[in-house]
């Protein structure tokens, strides 16, 4: 981490302007879909971007973190979501409403998902890297659900289904040939999965 603050100026556009977070993803995405993953350099980003490199660094570890930079914050509204459930609340109807939620934030940025996942998918270290963030989504559910005094193993079996139906659903609403919002294939996919439990 770069504890010195220094101020760098590219086209006019000061280090400090605001979401060049933003700006960085959508650049890095550009350069990943027209020249691929591999031949893109830190570099490039930054300067498609209209920032240095510093700004890059401060805002994310590596290149591969552009496309996982969002996990964080789907973390917090997946863990908030069930936190705030009210008392009593059965633990599969908790995660439920935490996954809906999180559909609901990224159906506006379908366009950047499908692209996203398209650039995760040509890539095997990529895709090692989604595998592993999903599971730290699972694995904070399930804290949250033992936080709430859901036993063991229900709280991993349901933390881990969870994102199962989310990862499914995902990649059923990326899918250019659909035409439904997250949200609506979220909710046949859990009572997709009560079908089955249900036998």
């Amino acid at each position: 981490m770069m504890s010195v603050a220094v101020i760098a100026y590219h086209r006019g556009m000061g280090r400090w302007e605001p979401n060049a977070r933003g700006r960085l993803e959508m650049a890095g995405l550009e350069l990943f879909i027209e020249r691929g993953y591999e031949q893109t350099t830190v570099a490039e980003i930054a300067k498609r971007a209209g920032l240095t490199e510093r700004t890059f660094f401060r805002h994310f570890a590596d290149k591969r973190e552009v496309l996982f930079g969002g996990s964080a914050s789907l973390q917090e509204l997946l863990v908030s979501t069930v936190a705030d459930a009210p008392a009593g609340t059965h633990p599969h109807d908790a995660v439920a409403i935490a996954i809906e939620a999180a559909a609901a934030r990224l159906q506006e940025r379908r366009d950047y998902a499908q692209k996203r996942n398209a650039v995760i998918a040509a890539n095997a270290e990529l895709r090692e890297r989604e595998l592993i963030k999903l599971a730290s989504l699972a694995s904070a559910l399930a804290e949250e659900l033992r936080r709430r005094g859901v036993k063991e193993p229900t709280a991993s079996l349901t933390g881990e289904t969870g994102i199962a139906v989310f990862k499914v659903a995902f990649e059923t609403w990326v899918d250019a040939s659909n035409d439904r919002e997250f949200t609506e294939i979220i909710r046949e996919s859990v009572e997709a999965l009560k079908a089955v439990i249900a036998g």
